[in-house]
């Protein structure tokens, strides 16, 4: 635990938050450091980390082909220790957190919003 505190403080202000959060998931996932809860504690800190620098969340999803694409980059990350799929598995939930938010936030749908409340 201690390195990987050592690894955020250091790295913090040099990557980028998405990068940032990804790689404090996957340590954490990595090693085991609970007897229970590991997954769910990772991605607690993870989307504390995008919400610190002004992301929105990053949900993995229940459904099965979320689920199994979040365990196969993870399982990638063991085996070849190759992070990139999981790196990247993670910037695309949020780009697609981000542009539902955008898409609720535009002009027309507050304006089909506003008509569909009077």
């Amino acid at each position: 635990m201690e390195d990987y505190f050592r690894f955020y403080n250091q790295e913090k202000d040099n990557l980028h938050p998405v990068v940032l959060a990804a790689e404090m998931h996957e340590r954490l996932v990595t090693i085991h450091s609970f007897i229970d809860g590991n997954g769910r504690t990772s991605r607690l800190i993870m989307n504390l980390i995008l919400l610190q620098y002004g992301f929105p969340l990053a949900i993995i999803g229940g459904y099965y082909d979320s689920r199994m694409a979040y365990y196969d980059a993870l399982e990638k990350v063991r085996i070849e220790n190759n992070k990139e799929d999981f790196i990247l598995l993670i910037a695309e939930k949020v780009l697609f957190a981000l542009e539902r938010y955008i898409n609720i936030l535009s002009p027309q749908r507050i304006k089909q919003l506003l008509n569909d409340s009077l």
